[in-house]
């Protein structure tokens, strides 16, 4: 299979990595560029896009991962929680589906979200989004 997908190399053994879990569904590595050390990536073996690509059936299995190696990281880092976070397309750097689990700690300079927060204009219009959102489920 000739994959260029960096995931799907690292998953096959092609490419090294620092692996802290691995099982038949999915392999955790440390991030090369770490927002704090100890930043895991947990990503399916299988070469899956986004999590709307991710078959019902792997649901379990990809999470169940996700939640373990988020137990480890605050633990084995000694931090006082953890943020994680799963890109779809946008800011998704690598195209193959993966959980951030980032170590974090009291006044690690970090402020809930990454990025700004806005504010519905009305009640209206929340009602307005949770209808688009309800309709589309």
């Amino acid at each position: 299979m000739d994959n260029p997908c960096v995931f799907c190399t690292i998953a096959r053994g092609e490419v090294p990595a620092h692996i802290v879990y691995e099982d038949d569904v999915v392999i955790a590595f440390l991030d090369h560029r770490p927002v704090f050390l100890g930043h895991t990536l947990v990503a399916p073996r299988a070469h899956i896009a986004t999590l709307a690509d991710l078959p019902a059936d792997l649901l379990e299995p990809f999470f169940a991962p996700v939640q373990r190696v988020a137990r480890a990281v605050e633990a084995g880092m000694e931090a006082d929680g953890t943020f994680v976070a799963i890109n779809n397309k946008i800011s998704q750097s690598v195209p193959h589906l993966h959980a951030h689990v980032v170590p974090r700690r009291r006044k690690d300079g970090l402020r809930g979200f990454f990025w700004p927060r806005q504010k519905y204009r009305d009640e209206d219009q929340m009602i307005e989004t949770a209808g688009l959102i309800r309709a589309a489920l």
